[in-house]
């Protein structure tokens, strides 16, 4: 009885597993035919709008600023050189590094004991050639008396002489009484030839002698020149700089000592391209005056300097490319030779250009513009200049257009937009500030105080900013980053 009620159970559940089967077949199979049956309904397709940012467009005159980089070099520079060969004896106080002197300031003196010894021997020399030409004079004066008693003498023979003639001729004299005062006569002549050749030689004696003083003069002239050699001055008022030498030294003629420089007369050598330098010119080809400004970035202070373009260079240079252009520091306070800064030049300013962000324009030279139906416009423009993250351009019929300032894959000519009106002037976010633990805070503050490279204006303030509760997180990480941590 126990197997016929399992085996009927077991019947009753399979016929019921069976219907339930069938049934959901016929479920299905309805459902088939209704899908197959029902007409296709198409989904209402709507355009998508995109929002955009849109600036303005409002023509200008603007100065572009042509950005660079140059070297600040000193325009007056003097090597400081010894003169003269010996021992160093004497240095000024501050003939060191760094050292400010004066105009005219001894700077450093050397042994002058040889210097001083053939000044000596050119005086006496002198004494000698002035006592010869004194000489001189009372030997031509002699001379000239000597010359002038012969003379007389002559004149006295040649009377005796006339007078024996006139005897002869009377016939009181004889003819051996005339040859005697001939011969007396021819004497006296001789006599004076020979003093006029003595006075020539008085003369050439006194000649000599005034040679001989001016030798002498020059002579102790250059000596006294060397004297003075051993005397190193400064030519103007500067700062020293690579000194090399110190007390007791041994120096060589024409060696250089150190250099001087003039802080108060800086200016910076600039590299520009060719393009770039061609837009610095006038009409008739010469280089404008145009404003600088140069930067020195150091530790988030800047230091600043006003200054004007003065020249440029005469030729490009070997394995040199593009111009050289030099401005004129008014004010280079804090700077030195040798600083690499970003010079930042005034250009001619241009008419009618528009300033637009960088990423309003495409690699192309075109302009998403917004036009009837907010639909998006392609435009051609020419650039001008790139400046930071804006460029200017100019484009005939572009005054007054809304033009969309940020460009993205999915905008192109014929799109729908909604325009966003001033939404790029955002204002600027504010600086990142930063809690500095004690012992962060003191190893900044000992960094600053240790270098030398920080002028003391520049220390002063940064120390401030370090000692206050939040230091800008920009200062923080340019000292860290110098730091090496």
């Amino acid at each position: 009885m126990r197997f016929l009620r399992q085996s009927v159970t077991g019947l009753f559940l399979m016929a019921a597993a069976l219907g339930l089967l069938v049934y959901a077949g016929s479920l299905v199979s309805d459902a088939i035919e209704t899908r197959m049956s029902r007409e296709p309904r198409v989904p209402q397709v709507r355009e998508r709008v995109f929002a955009v940012e849109v600036v303005t467009v409002r023509p200008e005159t603007v100065s572009p600023v042509l950005t660079a980089f140059g070297e600040v070099q000193s325009r007056r520079t003097l090597d400081v050189r010894a003169a003269a060969s010996g021992t160093v004896v004497g240095l000024s106080e501050r003939f060191v590094e760094g050292g400010n002197v004066a105009a005219g300031e001894v700077l450093v003196r050397i042994d002058p004991a040889n210097a001083q010894s053939a000044l000596d021997r050119s005086e006496t020399d002198l004494m000698d050639s002035r006592a010869e030409a004194r000489e001189a004079e009372r030997a031509l004066t002699l001379a000239r008396d000597e010359l002038e008693a012969s003379r007389e003498q002559a004149v006295l023979r040649e009377r005796a002489l006339q007078r024996q003639l006139d005897l002869e001729e009377r016939g009181v004299g004889t003819a051996a009484t005339v040859e005697t005062a001939e011969l007396a006569a021819s004497t006296a002549r001789a006599a004076v030839l020979t003093r006029r050749q003595a006075v020539a030689q008085a003369e050439a004696r006194l000649d000599q002698a005034a040679t001989r003083i001016s030798r002498a003069e020059i002579a102790l002239a250059e000596a006294q020149r060397r004297l003075d050699d051993t005397v190193i001055r400064a030519g103007f008022s500067g700062t020293l700089s690579e000194v090399t030498l110190v007390e007791g030294g041994l120096v060589s003629v024409n060696e250089r000592l150190a250099r001087l420089i003039d802080p108060a007369a800086l200016e910076v050598a600039i590299r520009l391209s060719t393009t770039q330098y061609a837009r610095l010119l006038d009409a008739q080809g010469q280089l404008i005056e145009a404003p600088v400004t140069a930067r020195l970035d150091l530790f988030g202070t800047g230091l600043t300097a006003a200054g004007r373009l003065g020249r440029d260079s005469g030729s490009v240079g070997e394995g040199q490319t593009g111009r050289q252009v030099f401005a004129t520091l008014d004010d280079p306070r804090g700077m030195k030779p040798g600083d690499f800064v970003t010079v930042e030049i005034e250009e001619p300013p241009l008419d009618r250009v528009v300033r637009l962000p960088a990423a309003a324009l495409d690699s192309s030279g075109e302009v998403l513009v917004i036009g009837p139906g907010d639909r998006l416009e392609a435009m051609p423009v020419t650039l001008l200049r790139r400046q930071g993250d804006e460029v200017l351009v100019r484009a005939p019929g572009l005054s007054g257009a809304q033009v969309v300032s940020t460009r993205t894959p999915l905008l192109g000519a014929g799109v729908r937009v909604r325009p966003l009106e001033g939404t790029t002037a955002r204002e600027p976010e504010p600086e990142a500030m930063l809690e500095l633990s004690e012992e962060r805070r003191a190893k900044l503050v000992a960094f600053i105080e240790a270098s030398t490279m920080i002028p003391s204006e520049a220390r002063a303030r940064i120390l401030s900013q370090l000692q206050q509760s939040k230091v800008p997180a920009q200062v923080v990480e340019r000292i860290e980053s110098r730091m090496g941590g």
